[in-house]
């Protein structure tokens, strides 16, 4: 019996004895003790990019993984910024988990390095490394940095917004537009009542898209539905280096002699169709003239003649009398007035 009271005693002390040692092994690893960070390659230092090769694969990346010092969940994030800048402006692609390479178009990687705001036609330097997280509690790593040089060209890039106000069909989406390719897209939507919610797509199928995690903030291949944040014609603009969504109010009017006047609150408004991207209003006009105006002020207004608009133009001339449909294409940079 002795020998076998003994032999309990043992394996408690042993049960504690490890139980102590694993208790103390994680603490010493929650401090960042024996962390290796990651490591980065490029198969090229030096890029020129051009639109003819924006499909191709212009740049490729290796990494291995970084080591905590036990299992777990690593979030690893690809981090573009300037040379020198010390990342204060900064480009991140999240890198998929378990994927220890990636490559990129000449389309993904001039919008990436756009997203930084350096020029077009010229070799701008960059310094690229990998952020790795496990939790909050754990302090991030970063990978010893890789230069890069690279010349990117001047590029309209855009994203779709396939949602319900459309019936979620995909070729029928309407479109944010980077002028510059610089992450920042701004589009204009009719949100029907009932049909808020979307999601913003490269592309118009669902290879890859932006979900929103909590209202105002979205993410690339993540999240949920997008929901606009009520019904009505909004403009919207998604910053994918902020990874922000925000919305507006926005309108346009007729205002003149030849409508209901001149007056501040003369407009009358046109309703938008999301179909066609266009302004829309059949109106009762009388001899006279005519502009287009935003928001019901003078700070965006358009003048013109002969169907041509010009920023802050001439007054449009109506001639005849009579009940117009006018369309008002600020893509195009067109007007038509048709009269019934």
């Amino acid at each position: 019996m002795k020998i076998i009271h003994y032999i309990g005693i043992a394996l408690l002390l042993l049960v504690a004895f490890q139980s102590c040692k694993k208790d103390e092994t994680q603490a010493r690893l929650s401090t960042g003790d024996d962390v290796k960070a990651a490591s980065l390659t490029l198969d090229k230092n030096s890029v020129t990019l051009s639109k003819q090769h924006a499909d191709d694969t212009v740049l490729r990346l290796k990494f291995v993984q970084p080591d905590f010092g036990f299992q777990a969940a690593v979030n690893n994030v690809l981090q573009f910024g300037l040379k020198g800048d010390g990342f204060k402006s900064v480009k991140e692609v999240v890198i998929p988990n378990g994927h220890n390479e990636m490559a990129f178009t000449g389309f993904e990687l001039n919008s990436y390095l756009l997203a930084l705001g350096v020029p077009t036609g010229e070799m701008s330097d960059f310094d690229i490394r990998i952020k790795s997280s496990i939790n909050n509690k754990i302090a991030a790593v970063f990978s010893p940095l890789a230069a890069l040089k690279a010349t990117p060209y001047a590029s309209t890039s855009y994203l779709y917004a396939i949602g319900a106000y459309e019936d979620w069909v995909e070729a029928n989406a309407a479109p944010l537009i980077s002028p510059t390719s610089n992450g920042i897209y701004t589009g204009i939507i009719n949100f029907p009542e009932e049909k808020l919610t979307f999601k913003l797509t490269p592309e118009r199928n669902w290879n890859n898209s932006y979900g929103e995690t909590e209202s105002g903030k979205i993410v690339y291949n993540g999240g949920q539905d997008i929901k606009a944040p009520k019904a009505g014609t909004l403009e919207i603009e998604a910053n994918t280096n902020a990874n922000t969504i925000t919305y507006s109010d926005i309108s346009w009017g007729i205002i003149g002699s030849g409508a209901k006047g001149w007056g501040d609150l003369d407009d009358v408004k046109m309703e938008y169709e999301n179909a066609n991207r266009v302004w829309k209003a059949t109106v009762v006009l009388t001899a006279g003239e005519i502009k287009f105006r935003k928001n019901g002020t003078w700070d965006t207004n358009f003048g013109g003649a002969n169907g041509s608009l010009v920023a802050g133009g001439d007054n449009i001339a109506v001639a005849t009398a009579g009940t117009y449909d006018i369309v008002l294409d600020l893509n195009a940079n067109t007007y038509t007035l048709t009269k019934k």
